[in-house]
């Protein structure tokens, strides 16, 4: 399956949206684009992560034979790449050098490199979003020694540009993606489910191995994600980010405006 067949306001599609579970956790404080949403239609929001995070002991890590400081430069691209990185270090008794260089895939992360060291900026290097907007960065680079601590699951596009390139490069797996358990949820029945990683989808069937999309909505971020729900047999419903809507949010309320104007307009036709 691929994308559903029917039009909006029709067929499964017919039904609002009531009620929507996002596979993440739920946002810190009063202020958050799916709070505006549940309150703007009248809609059920829950949180719950379908992923978790497990760190590689550093007994494991040490089985890698990856020394850190044999490196000049770290490639970051997550908040948990950066938090078990530096629990590695921490745990080595390892102070990184004042000289090395970090590399950061988007200046969220790199903001969030500041928890662990005081950052120059001529030892830091940003890009705007993506893993190719950082590849044009890297190649401005080309004589360091990069370590890359990542998750025993990640996508393949940094390690092949590095070694299709013939960079000097260590992959470091520091923490482990695992479904959550979820055996505390009766059951996934809501309008619509929201996901953000192919790790999400494998959850879901780890979890609940008999469910059926039926009427349910599929809300996907990211490119990799939408094609977890489609070689899942599942029909997506909404995809993110899109021109006209670059969040999960601005998606979900696009799919929600768009039905409910097809629907009026099939009602008054009648």
């Amino acid at each position: 399956m691929a994308e559903s067949k029917d039009q909006p306001g029709t067929g499964r599609h017919a039904k609002s949206i009531a009620s929507i579970l996002v596979t993440q956790p739920k946002p810190t404080g009063d202020i958050s684009p799916y709070f505006t949403i549940a309150e703007k239609y009248g809609i059920k929001v829950d949180f719950r992560e379908f992923i978790q995070v497990d760190p590689v002991s550093y007994k494991d890590f040490r089985k890698e034979k990856v020394n850190i400081l044999d490196h000049t430069a770290i490639i970051f691209t997550s908040r948990n790449a950066v938090d078990h990185f530096f629990r590695i270090c921490q745990e080595a008794k390892i102070e990184m050098p004042a000289e090395m260089k970090y590399f950061c895939i988007s200046e969220q992360t790199a903001n969030y490199l500041q928890k662990y060291i005081v950052l120059r900026k001529r030892k830091l290097f940003v890009g705007l979003r993506t893993a190719s907007d950082l590849f044009e960065v890297i190649k401005k680079h080309k004589s360091e020694k990069f370590l890359y601590p990542c998750s025993d699951i990640r996508k393949d596009d940094i390690p092949e540009f590095m070694r299709a390139n013939n960079y000097k490069f260590t992959e470091a797996v520091i923490y482990r993606t695992v479904a959550s358990d979820l055996s505390d949820l009766s059951d996934v029945k809501y309008d619509c489910l929201a996901f953000f990683s192919p790790s999400g989808i494998s959850s879901l069937f780890v979890n609940f191995p008999d469910f059926v999309q039926d009427g349910t909505r599929i809300a996907a971020f990211g490119p990799t994600t939408a094609k977890a729900v489609r070689d899942a047999g599942l029909e997506l419903d909404i995809e993110a980010p899109m021109p006209n809507a670059p969040s999960m949010t601005g998606a979900i309320e696009e799919y929600i405006r768009r039905n409910a104007e097809a629907a009026a307009a099939l009602k008054s036709s009648k």
